[in-house]
């Protein structure tokens, strides 16, 4: 199904702040986040005010505590999209570098807290950034974001509804992507190759991993 660019943009942007760490603003937004889902198509809208429904229905401390235990704590469903395809090895330096010269091509400078390719950064540039290159990183990084989807959804995780808005608005897979999925379920990441100088300077490179705040 293919959407306009207008819709793609007001879901990017709200999956954008659901996969961001849950905090006070994220409950004042709620009345915001509702008014965007019902300017959407079905498709992209349900599994998002499905969300929404347990956001409300859930203390923050408790939502909050959930995120970490699933994201900060399973590199299963790692938000960093380059995890899955380099791991953590040495390699990945380089891509991270990527996102952030795509970044810095629309005009956008990203802070030091947060790693280019956490989900939530890569929805917002999407969004708001550039409505291109965005998708066109995530759809580099399909296999990931299908594990994580699968992943979630096998677990009852709440954030599977929004995962499955987020690939809503990607081109359906295809034969090699479902390889490439089925090749990472069954691997996993890439592991370190021993004795490779770094691919990128030194602040480019993978740090101990932690949720969006």
């Amino acid at each position: 199904m293919t959407f306009s660019e207008a819709d793609c943009a007001t879901a990017w942007q709200t999956q954008s702040l659901l996969m961001s760490y849950p905090d006070d603003e994220l409950v004042d937004r709620l009345a915001l986040l509702r008014a965007a889902t019902a300017t959407l198509p079905t498709a992209l809208a349900a599994p998002l005010n499905a969300f929404l429904d347990h956001v409300s229905a859930t203390p923050l401390i408790d939502l909050a505590a959930d995120y970490v235990a699933t994201f900060d704590h399973r590199k299963r469903f790692s938000p960093y999209l380059t995890y899955f395809a380099y791991g953590d090895t040495r390699k990945r330096g380089m891509a991270l570098l990527r996102f952030k010269h795509a970044y810095r091509a629309a005009g956008l400078e990203l802070g030091d807290s947060e790693l280019p390719d956490h989900l939530a950064v890569v929805l917002e540039f999407a969004a708001t950034g550039n409505p291109v290159t965005g998708p066109r990183l995530m759809i580099e990084h399909r296999a990931g974001l299908e594990l994580i989807r699968i992943g979630l959804r096998e677990t009852g995780s709440p954030w599977a509804h929004v995962l499955e808005s987020v690939t809503a608005t990607l081109p359906p897979l295809g034969k090699r992507e479902h390889e490439a999925v089925a090749r990472l379920a069954a691997e996993g990441p890439p592991e370190e190759e021993v004795g490779l100088a770094p691919f990128a300077p030194p602040e480019y490179m993978p740090q101990a991993q932690g949720g969006a705040r």
